[in-house]
Parts: C-alpha cells; sequence; structure tokens
C-alpha cells in the first residue's frame, strides 16, 4: 500500500507541475454547456414568472404583490431540491465517479424543465421546480469539483471563472428571451418593440417555451459530456493508478504542445488511497477531522447569507422593481441589462481571480452591490442611470460566486471534495430559499404603506445586508488557499 501511495503521490506531482490548461479547451466549453444551463434555469423565472402567475395562478394585475407572494415558494422549493442533490447526490460523485455523476446530474435538470413546460397548475410547477433544483445542485458542486481537480494550481479560480463564464450566457438568455416570449412589445427602453408575448400563442405560453427550451439545452449539455475524461485526482483517490496515469500522460503531452518544456516536478506528496469510500466515510473525513470541521463552519454561513442576497436578486428583481412601481416590461428590461455586469464579473476573476486571496473578493463584491443598488432607487425615471444600476448591481452580487466556488473546492480532500463542497453550498442555500420568502413578504409590506424613493433605498439595502454580514464572516475567519497545491491545503 505504501508504495502504492507513493507511485500516486508522483502521479499528482507531474499534474501540479503543469502551469496551463492541459485538457482540450473542448471540455471547458463541455461543462460550460451544464452551467448555461444551469443558469439559464435559475434566472428564466426572472422575467417569465409574472406571466406564468397571469396564465395559470389566475393573478389579476402583473404588479400584483401576490406574484412576488408566489414567487417566494416557488424559489423555495427550487432551492430546497438543490439542497437534496446537493447533499445526496453530489456525494456519490465521491463514490462512483465526476463524470457519471455529472451525467446524471443533467437528466435530472433536463426532465424537471420539461415537466415545467408542461405543468398547469401552481402544484405541479412547484413540484417541477424542485426536480430541477436536486439536478442543479448536484451538477454544480460537481463541476466546481471536477475543474478544481484538473485545472493549474495558479489558476483554479480562472478555470472556474472560465466555465462561470457560461454561466452568465445562461443567464442572459434567460432574461432576454423572457423579455421576447412573455412580455408585450412596448417602445425601447420600456420593452422590446419586438417582443411576441403580447398576442398569439406566446400571450400564455411563452413561459411554456422557456422551459422546452431548457430541457433542450440539458439534452445537448448530456450528449457531449459522454466525452470527458475521469478527474486523475479521483482515479488515484479509488487506486486507479494506471488510468489516472493515462490521463495525466494525455494533459502533459497537450500542455507541451503549447510550451515544449514544462516545469521540474514538485515534492512528491503521498496521497490517501481508498478503493471502497461510502458516503459516511467521506462525512467522517470532514467531521472527524478539526482543520474541515472549521472550514466548513466557515463556509456554510458565508454561502447560507451570501445566497440571500444573491437569489432574491437572481430570481425576483423584476418582481421587486414591479413592485416599486415600475411597469413590468420595463422592470424586466433593467434586469436584463444586469446580464452585461454579470458578464464583467466572469472576466474580473478570470484576469485577475487567482491574484488575491478568495475572501477577499467578498469585500470587493458586496460593494458594488450596495453601490448597483443604490443608483436604480435614486435613479427614479432614469432609465439609463437605472440601466447601469443594474450592471453595477449584477457585477457586485455575483463577483464572489466563481472565486468562493473554488475555494470552497479547494478546501476539502480529493476522497471527500464533492462531499464537502455539497455541505457548504447546499446547506448555504437555505438562506437563498428563506431570503427569497422573508425578502419578499418585508418588501410586499413595505410597499404596502406608499412607494417612495426613500422605500427603494431601504429596500436594495435590506437586500445587499445579508451580503455584508457574509462578507464578514469570511474575511474574519476564513482560511488561505490561493495558488497552493491542493494536496497542501487539504490532505
Amino acid at each position: 500500500m505504501a508504495e502504492k501511495s507513493v507511485k500516486a503521490g508522483e502521479i499528482i506531482a507531474r499534474m501540479d507541475r503543469i502551469p496551463i490548461w492541459s485538457l482540450s479547451y473542448i471540455f471547458i466549453g463541455i461543462l460550460g454547456m451544464g452551467f448555461l444551463f444551469t443558469f439559464f434555469d435559475i434566472f428564466d423565472i426572472n422575467v417569465s414568472f409574472i406571466q406564468t402567475a397571469l396564465t395559470i395562478f389566475h393573478v389579476t394585475s402583473p404588479s400584483s404583490p401576490e406574484i412576488g407572494v408566489l414567487l417566494g415558494p416557488a424559489v423555495l422549493l427550487n432551492l430546497v431540491g438543490y439542497i437534496i442533490g446537493s447533499l445526496f447526490l453530489s456525494p456519490m460523485s465521491d463514490r462512483i465517479g465526476r463524470r457519471n455523476m455529472l451525467m446524471i446530474t443533467m437528466a435530472i435538470t433536463g426532465l424537471g424543465s420539461l415537466y415545467n413546460a408542461l405543468s398547469n397548475d401552481y402544484l405541479n410547477f412547484i413540484l417541477a421546480r424542485t426536480i430541477t433544483g436536486i439536478g442543479v445542485g448536484a451538477d454544480l458542486a460537481i463541476v466546481n469539483t471536477y475543474i478544481g481537480e484538473v485545472a493549474p494550481v495558479n489558476g483554479r479560480a480562472k478555470y472556474t471563472s472560465f466555465v462561470f463564464l457560461f454561466s452568465t450566457i445562461g443567464a442572459g438568455l434567460g432574461l432576454w428571451l423572457g423579455l421576447l416570449l412573455t412580455t408585450p412589445p412596448a417602445p425601447f427602453p420600456l420593452g422590446l418593440p419586438f417582443a411576441l408575448g403580447g398576442s398569439g400563442f406566446l400571450a400564455v405560453n411563452g413561459w411554456r417555451v422557456m422551459y422546452g427550451i431548457g430541457a433542450l439545452l440539458a439534452l445537448i449539455g448530456l450528449i457531449l459530456r459522454f466525452n470527458l475524461p475521469e478527474s486523475p485526482r479521483w482515479l488515484i483517490s479509488r487506486g486507479r493508478l494506471e488510468d489516472a496515469e493515462n490521463v495525466v500522460r494525455y494533459m502533459e503531452a497537450t500542455a507541451k504542445r503549447k510550451i515544449r518544456e514544462l516545469p521540474p516536478l514538485p515534492s512528491v506528496i503521498p496521497p490517501l488511497v481508498i478503493e471502497r469510500l461510502s458516503y459516511k466515510e467521506s462525512l467522517k473525513a470532514i467531521f472527524g477531522n478539526s482543520r474541515y470541521l472549521r472550514r466548513l463552519a466557515v463556509l456554510v454561513p458565508m454561502w447560507f447569507f451570501g445566497y440571500m442576497t444573491v437569489y432574491v436578486l437572481a430570481a425576483g428583481l423584476t418582481t421587486i422593481l414591479a413592485s416599486l412601481g415600475y411597469p413590468p416590461p420595463e422592470a424586466g428590461i433593467i434586469a436584463s441589462f444586469g446580464d452585461i455586469g454579470f458578464i464583467l464579473c466572469a472576466l474580473t476573476i478570470i484576469a485577475v481571480g487567482d491574484k488575491m486571496e478568495r475572501k477577499r473578493w467578498t469585500v470587493i463584491s458586496v460593494l458594488f452591490t450596495i453601490i448597483g443598488g443604490l443608483i436604480i432607487a435614486l435613479a427614479k425615471t432614469d432609465l439609463p442611470l437605472s440601466f447601469i444600476g443594474s450592471m453595477v448591481l449584477f457585477y457586485g452580487f455575483n463577483l464572489w460566486v466563481p472565486v468562493s466556488y473554488a475555494w470552497s473546492a479547494e478546501s476539502f480532500p480529493t476522497r471527500a471534495r464533492a462531499t464537502g463542497f455539497a455541505l457548504t453550498d447546499g446547506l448555504g442555500h437555505i438562506g437563498g430559499g428563506i431570503g427569497t420568502v422573508v425578502i419578499a413578504s418585508l418588501i410586499a409590506s413595505l410597499v404596502a404603506g406608499g412607494i417612495s424613493t426613500g422605500l427603494a433605498v431601504e429596500v436594495f439595502l435590506l437586500i445587499a445586508l445579508f451580503q455584508v454580514i457574509s462578507a464578514g464572516i469570511a474575511v474574519g475567519l476564513g482560511h488561505n488557499t490561493s495558488n497552493k497545491r491542493l494536496d497542501e491545503i487539504s490532505p
């Protein structure tokens, strides 16, 4: 066994010395397609839910506060599904492999989206959102685990953000297709002049088409994932050294075509090889080790409070703006411009995400969230300024996410990495669910007292408050992982 462990350490050292992405860039695209669908599913409800509520939930007005109340449980149960998938499905990748579970999770997600497209009442709608959430929760955990295990030491945040960039495309599709397919035409910038949701089939079924597109995207992602290689670190952890060496040999050959000569081997750190691993043993690896338990105690509340802000804005900004008196098409346009900030945040982390410790990004992120919310609140009828505010807001509440994905995956050992990520991200999503219900109810009660600029400022500061708490936890208690070898950070 000792000889096997040394051999495993040598293979990992060979992988750790590769300073660039050494798989085909096509694989980033394949993983990115999964993120594209996942975030399409998260954001497609933002604009389209108003039409859904009017057509099958019998709400009488597009500006009714009742829409926000109905949105809360829909998002909450989607997140409940997310938590179930994250906690109970993604840890299976520690047992049966990252690649196998990535195909299973994408299939579940696509079936959930198809169910959404066919639902005819509130109960079936929220059940479909729950099933979709199960697939999404597991998928996000495994994708981030996989990226962390194959990316170079100095680029884990960078390549996590490359995949995250696809999520911005998915979010943009969810927002803009929602405007195109579920809102009536209106002169820009009050809406889209060419919007199709005002008459005919799409006037009552545009939202169904949205979820049908989601199911199609999931099918494409599933087919592409058959080409993914298994994570060498996972293969090594299960004693499959020959298979792992074949993948690493391919990675070395790919890297040499780009940089000709590889750096010297770093020191060999023999990993723990466990040929049979149960979920119980993965949990024991975390809860039985004070180092990983402390990290869990920091990362869970960081995600919990951070997601309270993220999900209120990601799933509900259009509804929030409509409840503050904006015409729904205008509210949808303002929210949709936010995707530009979303894209810019991914590009920022690609460029400089590994230059600074992960926890410090949470502070920068929350500052932009506050500034963006205040710009929207103070812009009143100045739409160009509202668009800028939306871009800044989306830049802020998303900036910390890809870095923290990398941080969470780095914080646990290979034998329990997917389990550890699932616990932090999955339990953290409870905050997202609570946030959508509690904050929606608070906003509804505030709006009942009359709409004013001061009220809008209060609303956006209230939403940002939870991200402030998240950043305080990360900076005050968080550990350092940037530019360190995985087996040094999490042996």
